[in-house]
């Protein structure tokens, strides 16, 4: 089933939110999840979340990039879960590296401004921090407007 989502829609609580949940998958099958921040761009419908390289998401990403967000609206009267598979950049290198340079653009996204964009980057390398992207391709939800939908993002 092909679902438009246009202006007003589920998929208005991307662009609402900033914090969401994110599910991989543990290597038993069963679901991993971790609240985590994280900036949309609606143009793409891609989810960007600055992660570390050590953690139970990213490793489980690694060997299945099969991911669902989950996010809601305040007064929980509506929720999104998004689904596609994800995507995970090199590890900050260099404080000047592109992965550096994508994780301020999601600092900013999220937070805005840092007071000190240069230990910003080197705090990046030290943590081995990289980004997940997430491109949405499938989701279902539920709001109070829009009723229950599931299928293809069209």
């Amino acid at each position: 089933m092909l679902i438009t989502m246009t202006e007003g829609s589920l998929l208005d609580l991307l662009r609402e939110q900033r914090t969401g949940a994110l599910v991989t998958l543990k290597r038993d099958g069963r679901p991993q999840l971790s609240n985590v921040a994280f900036t949309y761009d609606p143009a793409t419908r891609l989810i960007r979340i600055s992660v570390t390289d050590d953690r139970a998401k990213t490793r489980n990403l690694r060997r299945d990039p099969r991911a669902s967000f989950y996010v809601t609206s305040g007064d929980h009267s509506s929720y999104l879960v998004a689904e596609g598979d994800a995507e995970l950049t090199p590890v900050a290198a260099d404080p000047h590296d592109a992965t550096a340079d994508e994780l301020v653009e999601v600092y900013r996204a999220i937070q805005g401004d840092h007071p000190d964009w240069e230990e910003f980057r080197t705090a990046m390398v030290a943590e081995r921090r990289l980004v997940l992207r997430l491109r949405v391709g499938r989701g279902y939800g539920w709001g109070r407007q829009a009723g229950a939908l599931s299928g293809e993002l069209g």
